[in-house]
């Protein structure tokens, strides 16, 4: 399993920006990733234990427990952020662009067998960037790992870049075992 065909499938950030315009050797190194688009065709459920829209900020809040959820994928944080353009926009009118999600308090991410865990995550509308960043950045497939401290993706380009901790270098685990069948 590479880094590629994993962050191919993670399509969390496409639900979270969806949700919001419906109504509207990898040590420091890059990778590229092919099909990782936005996708408006499913349906976007969001829970939390409170939501607070502030629309003089141009921001809504979702706080405690936060869960996502976009056919097979998950995302849960404990708080939400999302930033909001444009005059007279309102999150309850539908008539908003988003600018940026934040994404606080441990962040899971989960499609199929497939996790990513981090302490924070930003996800930038105009540039198509999403960033996971923490002390320890772990994603999943199966038997399959890799760490670091900070992974962005380029969702436009479908570029990703897994940057080591302070301590150095980017770490990976590959069963041999979970190759596919040619």
């Amino acid at each position: 399993m590479t880094l590629r065909r994993f962050l191919t499938t993670m399509t969390v950030p496409a639900a979270l920006a969806a949700c919001f315009m419906a109504g509207t050797a990898l040590a420091q190194s890059s990778t590229r990733m092919e099909g990782m688009t936005l996708s408006n065709d499913k349906p976007i459920q969001i829970e939390s234990d409170q939501l607070e829209i502030q629309d003089t900020e141009k921001k809504a809040y979702f706080t405690g427990n936060v869960r996502v959820v976009q056919g097979t994928t998950t995302m849960r944080a404990g708080k939400m952020t999302v930033v909001y353009l444009g005059e007279g926009a309102s999150v309850t009118s539908g008539n908003t662009q988003i600018d940026k999600i934040f994404l606080d308090d441990t962040v899971h991410l989960t499609s199929g067998d497939q996790n990513a865990t981090a302490d924070q995550g930003e996800f930038e509308m105009a540039s198509q960037t999403f960033v996971l960043t923490g002390k320890q950045v772990v994603l999943s497939d199966g038997p399959n790992v890799f760490k670091g401290c900070k992974l962005t993706v380029l969702m436009n380009t479908g570029e990703a870049k897994l940057t080591p901790c302070s301590s150095g270098r980017v770490q990976i685990l590959l069963d041999p075992k979970s190759k596919p069948q040619q």
